[in-house]
């Protein structure tokens, strides 16, 4: 029989804390979520984590994931997620949407060609991390769109803050990049061989 974790409520990032947690003790796992953040993060690490999934949308506004373990990590996107190049991991970790403290309007252009300039690089970061203000540089809107969309067609991984999104309300206007939680973010950022902070 599966375990149950009711994660319906729950703020990011204890959905996918809980679930992690209910998969190290049990192959069978049924998590419920009441909101479509939480089932792409759960879904997320189920995939990670080599699991089945089966998505049931209930009447009461909530899902169930059913995951069953099978034992084989996926491949997303063509290559095995957490595998460190032969340099190391690196990422880039944008807090704010400029760069460095005085003039705010100087912040903007040098952030904007601080992005530009990671695509010119002979090594290219492995993952960008955007969060609190830095989530609106991956805004359609944004200035940097274009460049962000080119970087994640080259591989490079874009984590954007699910809980930033949402409080600044922008979250329909991301339009690149995975929608992530803090629990994906800390883990990147502790894994990191190099953690680059512009």
């Amino acid at each position: 029989m599966a375990e149950t974790v009711n994660a319906a409520g729950l703020p990011c990032p204890e959905p996918v804390i809980r679930t992690r947690k209910a998969l190290q003790q049990h192959d069978a796992v049924d998590v419920i979520v009441d909101n479509e953040t939480a089932l792409e993060n759960v879904k997320r690490l189920a995939e990670k984590e080599g699991c089945i999934i089966d998505i049931t949308s209930q009447s009461d506004g909530t899902w169930i994931l059913s995951l069953t373990k099978k034992g084989v990590a996926k491949e997303v996107k063509g290559k095995a997620e957490n595998t460190p190049s032969a340099q190391g991991q690196t990422v880039v970790v944008i807090s704010e949407d400029r760069m460095g403290r005085g003039n705010d309007e100087l912040g903007y252009v040098l952030i904007r060609g601080f992005i530009h300039t990671l695509l010119e690089l002979d090594r290219l970061p492995d993952t960008l991390i955007f969060y609190n203000t830095g989530v609106k540089l991956a805004a359609d809107d944004s200035e940097v769109i274009e460049d962000l969309k080119k970087m994640e067609s080259l591989g490079i991984e874009l984590l954007i803050c699910g809980t930033c999104i949402n409080y600044f309300k922008i979250t329909e206007k991301i339009s690149t990049g995975i929608v992530s939680n803090m629990f994906d973010i800390a883990s990147k950022m502790t894994g990191a061989d190099k953690l680059v902070m512009p």
